[in-house]
């Protein structure tokens, strides 16, 4: 079998048997979490936080039971369906309430079940003085069981319902300190954001019903190769619309920064690890669509060029930990987007680097949170410097995960986003060129401004304030990020195996995605492989010679024209309020008085017409039979009148 989804309805492959039968425990635990913590009130404030992450791990427990039975079977036969009641009976149509338990969704399972528990554990060390913790790990819960419902949905429909869950989990957890009126106008810019790209989604379910009489996965890929090549591509174009808002790709990437405003746990969990890979899952997922509408794919890798390097840009001029990190989101995301564009020669290299990105990403978000821990919440690098003495175990953690992003070998970067630039570069003609140099740049500019931010923070002389004495974070910090640290490490050498013909990544998705087209560019892979380490190499000596061997000034001094574009995030939030945002409120604002002007006062003027016509007929009731008769006089003269003139 080709491929367990492009086959027909692959999905019957085979019943959910043995452990996989049991996947709606997945999401059925941590949903059970935010429902105990939420509904229990204050009588859970003690027990719930460990609830809940009991109940995390609990779900991974689950998982790598699935991964096992799943690795004792055939490729062909990885893939199970669980049915689990009929969902929308509505005439013809019927779409069953089902999991599709393959290759792909246990790898996303895994990653979100690992890393998110990793997380509760963290936040139970971080969280601890807060006064409203069990909320917060209610939320974490709702966010697991959204998002997992997401990556394990058979339909779009169901895949849309986890989508809309993640959206507001995020919104929650964004917002958490809503009492601060910029972290609320952040969860509401997310929100907003995000529902843009929802919009695009939800057209292109639309679209499927239409076209397809199903909104399923085996329905609407049975029904690809009877479609027209417009529909296709107006479907895999606003699946490119929700990919988009959901993983902060360009032009929809401006909520991503100022989501840094919830409390770092939630960065680590949502903007490294989990939602903002959906929007790549989407696109994997819908592969078959894409591989029949190879102008939409072609738009996906072109989004994906453009945002690995409008992030890295911006990156280089944050001075805040936080958002520099999350400027180097955007631009991972933009290499895993650039690769599912690729087609079946990216597919699985794109899946390959959004697990390695998760643990390396999330635990430079934990250390970011152990040095602000240490720095009493202090966030801008300016005011760091120096730390890897006194906080050593945070610095050896973050420096793994920091030689991972930079593609050092063997750490994991090294693995996963050298076989995406070495895809790119094979692509045909101009393609190849110009989405493969995209790809190398932006890892020399990664390479400087990661070592940036960890020479400001770790290396060079102190530069802290005189009310600030930086400690280690405690263990229920510190052993996360030590975990997510060693897979910062191996994790890429275990997925890619250099020793075996196949990377094991490849094959272990090779059912789901068909079997990897692998291309070789013009360059060569040895030779494109020393090309980045060498440009890697530059973007370090350039960060170590700016901000290690010479001073940081604590106040960032004017820059170029370019510098001072990425510190405001390359002006992307004048340009929405310049063109959606301001001319909105301007529609609006006449919308309103078209309403109040004409429709209302249309409304209110004929009643008012009627009304005053009413009080003048009023009049003529006045009850007494003599002025009835005259009435009927006159009218009877009137009609006389009339009929003499007429003849």
């Amino acid at each position: 079998m080709h491929s367990l989804i492009t086959e027909g309805d692959a999905m019957t492959a085979g019943a959910a048997s043995g452990m996989a039968s049991l996947a709606w425990l997945l999401v059925a635990l941590p949903l059970l979490g935010a429902a105990v913590l939420l509904l229990g009130g204050r009588r859970t404030d003690k027990v719930g936080p460990l609830l809940a992450t009991g109940l995390s791990w609990g779900s991974f427990v689950v998982g790598a039971a699935i991964v096992l039975q799943l690795l004792g079977q055939d490729g062909a036969d990885r893939g199970h369906h669980l049915t689990l009641w009929n969902w929308v009976p509505a005439g013809s149509f019927q779409l069953d309430l089902g999991m599709l338990v393959d290759p792909l969704s246990i790898a996303f399972v895994l990653l979100i079940t690992f890393v998110g528990s990793l997380i509760h554990v963290y936040s139970l060390g971080y969280m601890e003085h807060d006064p409203d913790k069990r909320r917060f790990f209610a939320y974490l819960n709702l966010f697991v069981a959204a998002m997992l419902l997401l990556v394990l949905a058979d339909s779009y429909l169901l895949l849309f319902v986890g989508w809309e869950g993640v959206g507001l989990a995020s919104y929650l957890l964004i917002g958490f300190w809503n009492h601060n009126p910029a972290y609320a106008t952040a969860a509401n810019k997310a929100f907003f954001v995000n529902r843009v790209g929802d919009l695009g989604l939800s057209i292109a379910i639309m679209t499927m019903f239409v076209t397809f009489g199903g909104v399923d996965y085996a329905t609407v890929n049975e029904g690809v190769a009877g479609a027209n090549q417009a529909t296709l591509t107006a479907i895999g174009l606003l699946l490119l619309v929700g990919a988009c808002g959901k993983s902060a790709q360009f032009p929809l990437q401006s909520w991503l920064g100022d989501a840094m405003a919830g409390p770092t746990p939630v960065s680590a969990l949502i903007h490294a690890a989990t939602m903002v890979t959906a929007g790549v899952y989407l696109v994997v997922r819908s592969h078959v669509i894409f591989d029949a509408a190879p102008n939409a794919a072609l738009a996906v890798a072109i989004v994906g060029a453009i945002t690995l390097l409008f992030g890295a840009v911006v990156g280089c001029a944050k001075d805040d930990i936080k958002k520099a990190l999350a400027a180097s989101t955007m631009s991972q995301i933009g290499y895993m987007m650039l690769a599912a564009g690729l087609g079946p020669a990216g597919y699985a290299f794109a899946i390959f680097h959004l697990l390695t990105h998760g643990f390396f990403k999330a635990g430079m978000f934990l250390g970011a949170g152990s040095v602000m821990h240490g720095m009493d919440d202090q966030v801008n690098m300016r005011r760091f410097g120096g730390l890897s003495g006194a906080l050593k175990i945070t610095w050896v953690t973050f420096g793994l995960g920091w030689l991972a992003i930079l593609g050092v070998p063997p750490f994991s970067g090294f693995w996963s986003k050298d076989s995406i630039i070495e895809a790119a570069f094979a692509g045909e003609g101009w393609r190849g060129w110009v989405l493969g140099g995209a790809a190398l740049i932006g890892a020399g500019i990664t390479a400087f401004y990661m070592s940036r931010l960890f020479f400001m923070t770790f290396q060079g002389e102190k530069r802290w304030t005189d009310d600030v004495h930086p400690h280690e974070s405690p263990r229920l910090m510190t052993v996360p990020m030590g975990v997510l640290a060693v897979g910062s490490a191996l994790l890429g050498l275990v997925l890619a195996w250099p020793f075996s013909a196949e990377k094991p990544i490849v094959t272990w998705l090779a059912p789901v995605v068909g079997e990897h087209a692998e291309e070789h560019g013009p360059l060569g892979k040895y030779p494109l492989m020393i090309i980045t380490l060498l440009l890697v190499a530059l973007g370090v000596f350039l960060a170590w010679r700016q901000y290690w061997r010479d001073d940081v000034p604590e106040v960032a001094p004017r820059g170029s024209v370019l510098t001072r574009a990425a510190r405001v995030d390359l002006y992307q939030d004048a340009v929405n309020e310049g063109l959606f945002m301001r001319p909105g409120n301007h529609l609006t604002r006449v919308l309103v008085f078209a309403d109040a002007k004409g429709v209302d006062g249309a409304a209110g003027g004929l009643a008012a017409l009627v009304g005053g016509l009413s009080s003048r007929l009023r009049r003529l009731q006045t009850g007494y039979a003599r002025s009835y008769a005259l009435t009927m006089l006159t009218g009877v003269v009137a009609v006389l009148g009339a009929l003499w003139v007429i003849q």
